[in-house]
């Protein structure tokens, strides 16, 4: 029989139960007559704490609380891609058709559509040992996924006493029934239950082997992540976050993309939406949705949900990487949902740290970015979660509390700047304020998959963008024309790598993404002109004489004039370059 308790007071999302009801700590509840779900987050003699993931306006001391006796979990099976949920994994679609375009209190949907039947192969037969993670059962969950249904982790090792044939099932039908050592039979199904704050459990983690690669030139090959890896981007108001985000999630090779829009605006989720159902996936020519799911919790709805939205993402995804696919999840923004800790926090009247935020947001921020990594599964495959996290510093200040946090458990930190993006320098990547711990790590796969020279070749061109930082701080106290010759070339050249490598036009069909073999080829043009500019400012040639031929520009376009698929066309850019070293000392020889 369910325990129920009574409401002895309310406080915005948080409310106050006297008496010992009998709840554990993390159990979902149903409050009040409406229904409204809540979770145990405080157990103390004779009073017990709840906060309520929906608007608790018109909630009185007196109604009921009712436990479920579970904690707060997410459904996991086939009809989360392609989905759209709120942050405690309610589809916004059902609720949209039943409660219209806001959500109503207290309304009740399934997660997933338990009426649907899938068209499943059984993978397993009578007598087979299955164990945690064991694959049991497929199904085409989207064109471009295939869902693997597997034997949840808790439970332990059993054989296979009852198989139903391939055929068409939905997500609740029993397909397998195992016999466990004690004698006990269980039902398994294509779905299965996790809590949403307890990580999924792994073989073995991996260390960082391989780039996440996104087709941004500033990412893939400055301030590189790895497949389970994880980043954060920083940035004001307007330097272009959520945009960042959106071409990682476009054009990176993660096979399925979670995005969790928290505490955002909401017509940005909109507009994530409206965006990823006409795109086309470049890799499998699929739509981009098939391959994605949308966690919406706008700035708007409860806080209390927002707390929990990232978890439900997170959970998600770990569900993903178990059957062997590498998943990336976009967090925007972790300062919404810091704040959204902040304003529980005040309503349970604890102690506050640094800026009114709680005290425990260093180690609720840790154990968030921990849960990724390459994995090992239970069932053998290998996976990867990679989290890649939004910040919004007020004011553009990175010395905020959640922006130092994030730096202590994030490898790779690509800072926005303002006043790139106001000068319309897009991805408004800092070069200078960002980095990545993980090149030492990802070095061999470059080497291999790439080119010997890549790593080499990378480091000369952040040494030239240095030198240009160090001597422009000379020009700006006495002018560029008292620079000699060769840094007066460094600043040209650094000129050529800024508006002709590092900036990317995501308008332009062949800037947009940039497969990594034409991003070694920029960086080899460039640093060749380099080689050959320098040698003829050696021999005596003014930079001025070098500036009469249009080749600095013609190497800037390269991003537009050489198309992806047509990398050799970079052999006549090597043949210019020593036409015009010839034609210069002709000229002035």
């Amino acid at each position: 029989m369910s325990k129920t308790g009574i409401i002895y007071g309310v406080n915005g999302p948080v409310i106050y139960l006297k008496g010992d009801p009998g709840f554990k700590i993390s159990e979902m509840v149903y409050v009040g007559k409406d229904n409204l779900v809540g979770e145990v987050i405080g157990l103390k003699k004779g009073m017990t704490t709840v906060q309520v993931f929906e608007e608790t306006t018109g909630l009185r001391p007196g109604e009921t609380v009712t436990g479920t006796g579970d904690a707060i979990s997410v459904l996991l099976g086939p009809g989360i891609i392609h989905n759209i949920f709120d942050g405690i994994q309610r589809p916004l679609e059902e609720i949209a058709k039943s409660s219209g375009k806001y959500i109503s209190r207290g309304v009740s949907v399934d997660s997933l559509d338990t009426q649907k039947k899938w068209n499943t192969h059984i993978t397993v037969k009578e007598g087979d040992v299955v164990g945690p993670g064991t694959i049991i059962a497929e199904t085409q969950e989207t064109a471009s996924i295939l869902h693997k249904s597997m034997v949840p982790p808790s439970i332990q090792d059993g054989t296979v006493i009852k198989a139903a044939p391939d055929g068409d099932y939905n997500i609740l039908e029993p397909i397998v029934t195992i016999e466990l050592p004690d004698g006990t039979t269980k039902d398994l199904t294509l779905a299965q239950k996790w809590p949403i704050r307890i990580p999924r459990p792994t073989q073995l983690r991996f260390p960082a082997s391989v780039p996440l690669v996104t087709g941004q030139r500033i990412l893939d090959t400055l301030f590189p992540i790895a497949k389970g890896g994880t980043a954060a981007v920083p940035g004001g108001f307007g330097t272009g976050k959520t945009m960042t985000q959106h071409q990682i999630a476009k054009w990176s090779d993660a096979d399925i993309i979670i995005y969790i829009g928290c505490g955002e605006r909401g017509n940005e989720m909109t507009q994530v939406l409206e965006d990823f159902s006409k795109l086309i996936d470049p890799k499998s020519g699929n739509l981009m949705m098939d391959r994605t799911t949308l966690i919406a919790n706008t700035s708007n709805m409860p806080v209390a949900a927002r707390e929990a939205s990232i978890y439900t993402g997170v959970t998600l995804a770990e569900y993903y990487r178990d059957m062997g696919y590498d998943v990336a999840i976009m967090a925007d923004s972790t300062s919404r949902w810091a704040e959204a800790l902040r304003e529980l926090s005040g309503r349970l009247e604890e102690m506050p740290a640094e800026e009114g935020f709680p005290a425990y947001l260093a180690s609720k921020l840790s154990a968030f970015y921990e849960r990724a990594g390459m994995m090992q599964n239970l069932n053998g495959t290998e996976g990867s979660v990679s989290i890649i996290g939004a910040v919004s510093p007020q004011g553009g200040d990175f010395s905020e509390p959640v922006t130092q946090n994030t730096k202590r458990f994030v490898r790779c930190f690509w800072g926005l700047d303002k006043s790139l993006a106001y000068a319309r320098h897009f991805p408004a990547i800092h070069w200078l304020t960002s980095y990545s711990e993980y090149l030492e790590d990802l070095s061999p796969w470059y080497r291999t998959h790439v080119s010997p020279k890549f790593v080499t070749d990378r480091n000369q061109i952040m040494a030239i963008l240095n030198q240009e930082s160090s001597l422009m701080e000379i020009v700006k106290l006495i002018g560029s024309d008292v620079l000699p010759d060769d840094q007066k070339l460094t600043l040209e050249i650094a000129r050529v790598i800024r508006l002709g490598f590092l900036q990317q036009n995501a308008f332009h069909d062949e800037d947009t993404c940039v497969p990594m073999e034409k991003q070694f080829q920029m960086m080899e043009i460039i640093l060749y002109l380099y080689e050959k500019s320098r040698a003829l400012v050696n021999r005596g040639m003014p930079v001025s004489v070098l500036k009469e031929d249009n080749i600095f520009e013609r190497i800037i376009s390269i991003k537009y004039d050489v198309p992806n698929n047509e990398l050799e066309k970079f052999d006549q850019y090597k043949k210019d370059i020593d036409e015009f070293y010839e034609n210069v000392l002709k000229k002035n020889g």
